[in-house]
């Protein structure tokens, strides 16, 4: 998948702008995006401000590394299971 040029934090900003009553054209133009890629951010985005954005990014990188702990876990079980059934 194709990675944005646009960071999260430069996207909240763009719909901060719009939602503060900037036209939609006046901030399409501005940024260099489309209407459509404006109103998928709004739909997206809307209502977030910066702080709870990074807290968002903290709590999904947190997330991924639990994730990545558990089936590293559950691999150690299954290899754990595998050795001791031989074993018999």
């Amino acid at each position: 998948m194709r990675t944005s040029r646009f960071s999260a934090e430069q996207i909240v900003r763009t719909v901060q702008e719009h939602e503060a009553g900037m036209g939609v054209d006046e901030v399409c133009r501005q940024h260099g995006i489309s209407r459509a890629t404006l109103y998928r951010w709004k739909q997206q985005y809307s209502g977030l401000v910066v702080s709870d954005l990074q807290r968002l990014k903290a709590l999904e990188a947190e997330n991924a590394r639990l994730k990545r702990l558990v089936a590293d876990q559950a691999l150690d079980n299954q290899m754990l299971k595998d050795l001791l059934g031989k074993r018999s």
